[in-house]
C-alpha cells in the first residue's frame, strides 16, 4: 500500500492507454445554432428594396421574421407563426384585412415575450404595434418606427440566438 501524499515516482505505474481529456467545459452546453440567423434587418433596406421589388422583398423580409421568430421561441412558448406568405395572399384577403391586423399583434407580442425571456429589454410588444403601425400612422410616419423597432428587435434576438444558442 503506497501514501497518497507520496511523491509521484513512488506511485505504481499503471499499464495500459488513459486517454486525458482535450477540452472542459466551463458552463452548461447549449446547442449553437446549425447556421446563424440574419443580423442585417434595416428600415432603409426594407424601404428602398420594396420599391424597387414591388413589394416582394417586403414579403420576404416579413416570412423571414417569422421564420426567425419560430426557430427561436417555439422551444420556450410552443408556438407557431402562421408564414407570412399564406397570411399574406390568403388569409389577410379573404378576412378584409383583419388576418393582417391579428398576425402582426401575434408577432409583435411574442417577440416582447422573447425578448424578456432572453434577458434584452423589451422593445417591441402588442401594443408597439397598435400604437405606432396603427394609431401612428396618422401622421404618417408611425408605420416606419413599427417597422423599424420590429427589425431591431429581430436583429437582437438573432444575435442573442447566434452566441446563446437556444
Amino acid at each position: 500500500m503506497t501514501n497518497p501524499n507520496a511523491p509521484y515516482a513512488a506511485q505504481p505505474q499503471q499499464s495500459g492507454f488513459q486517454p486525458q481529456p482535450q477540452f472542459q467545459l466551463q458552463q452548461p452546453y447549449a446547442p449553437r445554432p446549425v447556421a446563424p440567423l440574419r443580423t442585417q434587418r434595416g428600415l432603409l433596406k426594407y424601404v428602398l428594396l420594396g420599391l424597387v421589388t414591388f413589394s416582394i422583398y417586403d414579403i420576404w423580409q416579413m416570412s423571414e421574421v417569422g421564420d426567425s421568430l419560430n426557430l427561436l421561441a417555439f422551444k420556450r412558448d410552443g408556438k407557431h407563426t402562421m408564414h407570412y406568405c399564406l397570411m399574406f395572399f390568403l388569409v389577410g384577403w379573404v378576412t378584409l384585412g383583419i388576418g393582417w391586423l391579428v398576425w402582426y399583434h401575434r408577432v409583435s407580442g411574442r417577440i416582447g415575450e422573447e425578448q424578456a425571456a432572453r434577458g434584452l429589454p423589451v422593445t417591441v410588444t402588442a401594443s408597439t404595434f397598435w400604437l405606432w403601425g396603427i394609431l401612428g400612422s396618422l401622421i404618417a410616419v408611425g408605420p416606419f418606427i413599427y417597422i423599424y423597432k420590429l427589425l431591431h428587435a429581430m436583429n437582437d434576438l438573432s444575435a442573442d440566438y447566434n452566441v446563446r444558442g437556444f
